[in-house]
């Protein structure tokens, strides 16, 4: 079932696709991702900052290396806490350019790899 768009309806962290929210589509890939992380803190990682030395206000970056490639997502800064147990580095490793497809592809592949 596809939702039609509304003209001049504003998209925000509300917005529905009459089941769940942005916001709570976005509260479970935040948990999700943090419980993955510290199950698998040998090989995840946090930094504030890019690999170039940049970074967004409000947010830091963490990952895991996959044995098929990283996977990285921006975090809110009030969940860094909840990632205590991962090695913080000064800088995230360099990306290797990523997208969300990428993402999906290599924790599905990595999910395999266990089946």
């Amino acid at each position: 079932m596809s939702a039609k768009p509304q003209a001049n309806k504003t998209i925000d962290e509300n917005t529905s696709d009459g089941y769940h929210t942005f916001k709570e589509l976005y509260s479970h890939r935040i948990a999700l991702f943090i419980a993955l992380a510290k199950s698998h803190a040998d090989i995840s990682w946090k930094a504030i900052k890019h690999e170039d030395g940049s970074s967004f206000d409000g947010w830091f970056i963490a990952g895991i290396h996959l044995p098929n490639g990283d996977i990285s997502y921006h975090l809110p800064d009030n969940e860094w806490d909840r990632l205590d147990m991962v090695e913080t580095l000064t800088k995230a490793p360099e990306w290797d350019g990523h997208t969300s497809d990428d993402v999906v592809q290599r924790i599905n592949g990595w999910v395999e790899l266990y089946e």
